[in-house]
């Protein structure tokens, strides 16, 4: 008699503790889906201001055209990812965005006319704005992966993980292009 209570007081427990474990799980999963989102809405605002950038820059900067052509596919690719929520292809589509603003910012140092109109003042503090908003929630975003992917490969924990089909989730990385200031010289012949 008493084997049996202490048996259920065992299956209890343990009935308690997958169930914790599960809820966790899930919260885990849903702090990655929610730090998406708050990227996902900043970009779109990005992706939102861009045309505006460069449709105030055209006027200027007649003779820049690749810089802006660059900026505009750039836009276009991480559409797409974002678009298909493959990680991978929306930090390197990123990456090449972030550069060809970074050009495009640069070039504009040549347009005193262009840095003194208001319009691109505001677009570019606006934009300027997004981006390290992108940064602060990527590394948010980054860090519920983090939590996310340990907690699914922890032993016992792997044991429910997989028998509830839980996936580990993908880090959103840029290229060390972003870390780097564009090449002034290079920007400026031709």
């Amino acid at each position: 008699m008493i084997w049996l209570a202490i048996l259920l007081a065992i299956l209890a427990l343990l009935a308690l503790y997958g169930i914790n474990l599960y809820n966790n799980l899930v919260r885990l999963k849903h702090n990655v889906s929610k730090a998406w989102s708050n990227i996902d809405v900043l970009l779109k605002q990005r992706h939102d201001e861009l045309p505006k950038l460069v449709e105030v820059c055209r006027q200027y900067m007649q003779h820049e055209r690749g810089t802006l052509e660059k900026v505009i596919a750039a836009r276009q690719q991480v559409q797409q990812a974002r678009s298909s929520g493959d990680m991978g292809a929306l930090g390197q589509a990123e990456s090449s965005l972030r550069l060809g603003l970074g050009n495009l910012f640069a070039v504009a140092e040549a347009y005193p006319d262009l840095k003194a109109d208001e319009n691109f003042q505001h677009l570019q503090t606006r934009i300027s704005t997004l981006e390290e908003s992108i940064a602060d929630r990527r590394e948010f975003y980054n860090e519920s992966v983090n939590q996310n992917n340990i907690q699914i490969e922890q032993f016992p924990d792997v044991l429910l993980t997989r028998l509830f089909a839980f996936k580990p989730a993908e880090l959103l990385e840029f290229s060390e292009a972003d870390t780097q200031d564009p090449d002034l010289k290079a920007l400026f012949q031709g």
